[in-house]
């Protein structure tokens, strides 16, 4: 077991046991609400949720349901959950903070769509004494509070995973890059980290950031890939998500690849594990929902309540506008045809009769999943 690897396995052991310990303390010292007036709130607190958008099926699926029932257990069903969709536009969830500030949550969670843009409504929840946790990526403004996985060890996991799958062959042409979002600082850290696995081992003949991690834009932007480069020559496609990389996967076919080249992706979307199962990706990155999910409810709760986030946050994240916000950190798992029992079976993402439908039965049948 490497270095990366043994401080991932220690941090997963950390933060697992960092969600699960209730936050106390005051609200004077570090790390905690700026609500210092009146008495300390009980279980009857109210918490704001705002995620970026729904075309990616975590959101939904996972985080908001994982988030609602945690922040219920931590406060015996009395917390009240007010949820809004900003549906990739910053505008409106700027918009959707003001309405939180107006109901008067007692604290925010939020995924930023646009982790600049929304700098001035987290300075608004501030000024109204409403702490903000910042969830997934890091929003610019005075967070109280983030909780992510490790972003940039993700781009190192996809970078390795491209490597393995190009083996011997991993200069005999070219990959192409399409990385996330420019709107999105996680994008930035996954691109740094694949950037330090790949760089000087493979040649990069294209490489895109992806407007909006839109699955069409990525399209677009493959096919350009093989209209410039020529499919003889590409060998390999590092993609930063898997919605993206079912775009990419489309244009590829399209542009006449009778053998798929490997491709990377991240979240272990339903349709992505298929994909994996059938060999038309190679890998993706598997982001264990729920520990992420209890650190962003247990960091609210606390903050609602004017407590401390020392018991909960373990680690210190320095934004552009903002140093050493508390924060919670959670490792990845490269997910391969290999591991999908291990991993997204086991921990009861998908069962196997989601991911086995009859069009995956025989790829299925062939890795055991059964």
């Amino acid at each position: 077991m490497n270095t990366r690897m043994r401080r991932a396995a220690v941090a997963v052991a950390a933060t697992t046991m960092a969600v699960s310990l209730a936050a106390c303390g005051s609200a004077k010292e570090s790390g905690s609400a700026s609500k210092t007036s009146g008495a300390a709130k009980g279980d009857d607190i109210t918490i704001g949720l705002l995620l970026p958008e729904n075309q990616t099926a975590r959101y939904e699926k996972f985080d908001k349901p994982l988030i609602e029932k945690k922040i219920s257990e931590l406060t015996n069903g009395k917390a009240k959950v007010i949820y809004a969709n900003a549906k990739q536009d910053a505008t409106l969830q700027n918009q959707q903070v003001d309405t939180m500030i107006t109901n008067k949550v007692d604290a925010l969670i939020v995924d930023s769509v646009d982790s600049k843009a929304i700098a001035g409504s987290v300075k608004k929840a501030k000024d109204a004494d409403i702490p903000v946790v910042a969830f997934d990526r890091l929003a610019e403004g005075p967070i109280d509070g983030y909780t992510s996985f490790d972003n940039e060890e993700v781009g190192h996991v996809q970078g390795k995973a491209l490597l393995t799958a190009l083996g011997a062959k991993a200069k005999d042409g070219q990959i192409v890059m399409m990385n996330g979002a420019v709107t999105d600082p996680n994008a930035a850290l996954f691109k740094k980290g694949a950037h330090a696995e790949l760089d000087g081992k493979v040649n990069i003949g294209k490489e895109y950031d992806t407007k909006e991690w839109k699955p069409e834009n990525a399209n677009a932007n493959m096919e350009a890939a093989i209209t410039a480069l020529g499919k003889d020559k590409i060998i390999g496609v590092y993609s930063a998500n898997d919605g993206m990389a079912g775009g990419i996967i489309t244009a590829l076919k399209a542009g006449g690849f009778t053998k798929l080249p490997p491709v990377t992706g991240q979240d272990a979307e339903l349709a992505g594990v298929q994909r994996i199962v059938a060999g038309e990706q190679f890998a993706s990155v598997y982001k264990p929902y729920a520990p992420e999910a209890a650190a962003a409810a247990e960091m609210a709760v606390a903050l609602a309540k004017g407590e401390k986030l020392d018991s909960i946050a373990k680690e210190k994240v320095s934004s552009p506008t903002t140093k050493d916000i508390p924060s919670v950190l959670v490792p990845v798992v490269s997910l391969t045809k290999d591991n999908i029992n291990d991993t997204v079976i086991k921990d009861g993402v998908y069962t196997v009769a989601e991911i086995c439908t009859p069009k995956y039965k025989a790829a299925c049948d062939a890795l055991g999943l059964k």
